[in-house]
């Protein structure tokens, strides 16, 4: 394994750490369930109340082995659908393309970019 520069390798554990808090704080949010994420889930995205427990757990899951170093791509190729189901939805909808649709692109490039960047 290669020797990576201490600048390389913070600015892996930021854009990753950034990634973990986001997808943490979603998933807190689904399990919780306030009315707002039960408002927009059901009202402006089209899914039924029940399926926000069930992207939790996967979304769950799928953060847990990008944490964990030796199954960290394997999450990243989940969490990888995960987005591109997000961007399916917000196509879908008809949501703005910068803000809404190109999200979870820009959170897929920090994804992938902090475990380039520290592997």
């Amino acid at each position: 394994m290669e020797n990576i520069s201490k600048t390389r390798l913070w600015i892996s554990r930021i854009m990753s750490g950034f990634v973990v808090l986001f997808l943490t704080f979603d998933i807190v949010m689904k399990f919780m369930k306030p009315d707002e994420v039960i408002t927009t889930t059901v009202n402006e995205l089209g899914y039924q109340e029940h399926h926000i427990a069930t992207m939790g757990i996967l979304l769950l899951i799928s953060t847990i082995l990008y944490v964990i170093p030796k199954t960290s791509i394997l999450g990243a190729v989940l969490l990888t659908g995960y987005l591109g189901g997000a961007i399916a939805t917000h196509l879908r909808v008809d949501n703005p393309l910068f803000s809404h649709l190109l999200f979870p692109v820009y959170f897929g490039i920090l994804l992938w970019g902090g475990l380039w960047l520290r592997n």
